[in-house]
């Protein structure tokens, strides 16, 4: 059965949609989709969470925000992903998403 998810309305933080590419030579912001998806090119591989842990890592040092702030909450073991970003709003992880664009 699939685990149901509580998404907050913006008034503690953000969401993001994101999809991944592993085994990258390195991790890196790549582009926007036409949907707005964010892709991420992670350098671990996905085993045993390493990805998972990597690409949460990357993104709350591109955000500025601790490790703590990020969190997966839906799309663990696929591609994509949708990110919950604590205390930050949309426009701002926007913005520092785009300034990380490669």
């Amino acid at each position: 059965m699939p685990r149901k998810f509580i998404l907050h309305d913006g008034k503690r933080g953000s969401a993001l949609a994101l999809r991944i590419t592993p085994r990258a030579s390195r991790n890196k912001i790549v582009g926007v989709l036409n949907d707005g998806t964010i892709k991420v090119h992670i350098a671990a591989a996905p085993v045993e969470e390493a990805a998972n842990q990597e690409l949460v890592e990357f993104l709350a040092d591109v955000l500025g925000v601790p490790k703590s702030r990020v969190e997966i909450v839906a799309g663990a073991t696929g591609r994509d992903k949708l990110i919950s970003v604590l205390d930050m709003d949309v426009e701002t992880a926007h913005q520092r998403i785009l300034a990380h664009l490669d």
